[in-house]
Parts: C-alpha cells; structure tokens; sequence
C-alpha cells in the first residue's frame, strides 16, 4: 500500500509517518518501480502500535524500548513491566502538576475585580509574579535519560 492509504487507514498524517521512518521508530519501507514507497501489513501494524503508545502520552524513546522488547518475545517481561511502572510514575508526577496549576489559575481568576481597568487586573499582576516562581520549577520526564542530559 502508498502512504496515502496507509495514513488513512490509521490517521496518522503522511508527514508524520515520514517521521518516524526517519527516526528509525517504522522500517523504511521497499519502493516500487516508480520510486513510491510500499508499505506492507507489518509497517500497519507497527504504526498502530507507535500510535497507541502516543495516546498513553509515551515518549519517542520509550516506544523504542517497547519495540526492541517486543522484538524479543521469549524474553523476560519485566523490561516492559519496569518501562510502564516508570511512565506511570510520570504521568502521576503530570497530575500533580495539573493540579498545581489548576490551583494557581484559581488563585489568579479570584484576584480579578470585575469593574477595574486593565491596569488594576490582578491576574495580569499574578501572572507578572508567578513568572518568576514558574522558571524556577524542576520539569521532569517520562523515563530518566530520555529526554536528554541532566533531566530525569
């Protein structure tokens, strides 16, 4: 099958699939006589996996974990086990911080005085000040190392 109909078939966009094979996450796939790319069910499969990954929030290098352990099926199952306890562990970390931040946008909304000008806006004062305290905050990352150096 063309990309076309392979983006079709799992909604993800040409360029992105393009994407992928350039980061080495799909196989690239044959090209017929003209040059297009062919893809077989194989690519299919794979790139639903990657998709379902995505919309689990997983980063580029944790599918690529998961897709060197799947390539090992009498393996021991506790890489994978290890991978998912450790994304895990990050989106929990994730709510947190949304929760931090839905209070904070509270916070903000309540120091709004409806009659006033732009100029008395407490939330645009809030948000001046919150700034400060925002840059400082240590982002983390879905597993350790995969996001580049000296972040975890």
């Amino acid at each position: 099958m063309k990309i076309g109909e392979l983006a079709r078939i799992t909604g993800v966009p040409s360029e992105t699939i393009r994407y992928y094979e350039k980061i080495g996450l799909l196989p690239e796939p044959d090209r017929d006589s003209s040059g297009y790319r062919s893809y077989h069910p194989g690519h299919l499969e794979r790139l639903l996996f990657i998709k379902r990954c995505r919309n689990l929030d997983m980063a580029q290098d944790e599918i690529r974990e998961l897709i060197r352990l799947a390539d090992q099926p009498e393996a021991d199952c506790r890489g994978v086990d290890a991978l998912l306890a450790n994304h895990l562990n990050h989106v929990r970390e994730r709510l947190k911080e949304l929760e931090s931040l839905e209070h904070t946008l509270v916070q903000l909304q309540k120091a709004c005085s409806e009659n006033g000008t732009v100029r008395e806006c407490g939330i645009l004062g809030g948000l001046s000040s919150e700034l400060e305290s925002l840059e400082t905050e240590d982002r983390h990352n879905h597993v350790p190392g995969t996001h580049g150096p000296g972040q975890s």
